[in-house]
């Protein structure tokens, strides 16, 4: 019998996981499927019972619905952390979030040093929490920069009561400029595709001098944020490694095998192609 397992989003229709998880089970010989399904979130927890009535092993779990999952399954300490699922496992009703391990590791492939490094988050959603609560956990010293202030805060409340992150400043963008940051990661929508002429980084501001900066957004792969920091002599990585990556963990999760990545990246890579 076929192992099944999915992404429930709304939408899921931009999704590259598919074709990536169902590309690592072809090659090594596994009887596994992965699928995407639509969920709205007046629906959620029906959604969420419907494949896991249907046998399903576990899922993704992408936006909106990564904070509401929280209380229809048993997060992990990560996921209680971070304030979000991204990866859910039916047989022990677990969800787990492998964005910030997925994250991190990307990073460090690039060999972007972290410890005692200043590093600016643009954002303060799902994706925010777990860049912050992976760079905290790295040793890095971290600022938050939102258009609402207040939400930044809030967001540092919720991490210094389910994480014990403490010392973290939302700042605004001008501040920002001013300090001696060495990353600037994006955790923001703008720039994403379709609206590709957006960038979390406001015209008018200047961009950092010779700094890396790691968009969480793949598509497309190289943003305007990215090309802002490249025109100011820096280095410009986009998401997409932190997608593969932590697929594999959840692929890990759920088989208990390891993932083949460079087949699921090469995968991702020709997916994304194939899309525009």
């Amino acid at each position: 019998m076929t192992n099944k397992v999915g992404l429930i989003g709304f939408p899921v229709t931009h999704s590259i996981s598919p074709t990536m998880h169902n590309a690592a089970f072809r090659e090594l010989g596994m009887d596994w499927e992965y699928d995407a399904m639509a969920i709205p979130p007046d629906i959620l927890k029906y959604g969420l019972r419907e494949p896991m009535q249907h046998g399903y092993i576990g899922l993704n779990v992408t936006i909106p619905h990564k904070e509401a999952v929280m209380r229809l399954v048993t997060p992990d300490p990560i996921a209680r952390a971070v304030g979000a699922i991204n990866t859910i496992d039916f047989r022990t009703n677990t969800g787990t979030n492998t964005d910030v391990q997925g994250f991190i590791d990307d990073l460090k492939a690039y060999h972007i040093p972290l410890k005692d490094q200043t590093v600016a988050v643009l954002g303060a959603g799902g994706a925010a929490r777990a860049a912050v609560y992976g760079l905290a956990r790295e040793g890095a010293t971290v600022v938050v920069v939102n258009r609402t202030m207040q939400k930044a805060q809030v967001m540092l409340a919720d991490l210094t009561m389910s994480a014990g992150i403490k010392g973290i400043e939302a700042v605004t963008l001008d501040d920002a400029v001013d300090m001696p940051l060495s990353l600037i990661v994006n955790c923001t929508s703008a720039g994403l595709y379709p609206n590709i002429a957006d960038s979390p980084w406001v015209d008018g501001v200047p961009f950092p001098r010779n700094i890396t900066v790691y968009d969480m957004i793949y598509r497309p792969m190289k943003t305007k944020f990215m090309t802002q920091a490249e025109n100011a002599g820096g280095r410009a990585l986009g998401g997409l490694g932190m997608l593969v990556r932590q697929g594999a963990l959840a692929f890990k999760l759920w088989t208990g095998i390891d993932a083949p990545f460079e087949t699921m990246y090469a995968t991702a890579l020709i997916e994304l192609a194939l899309k525009g």
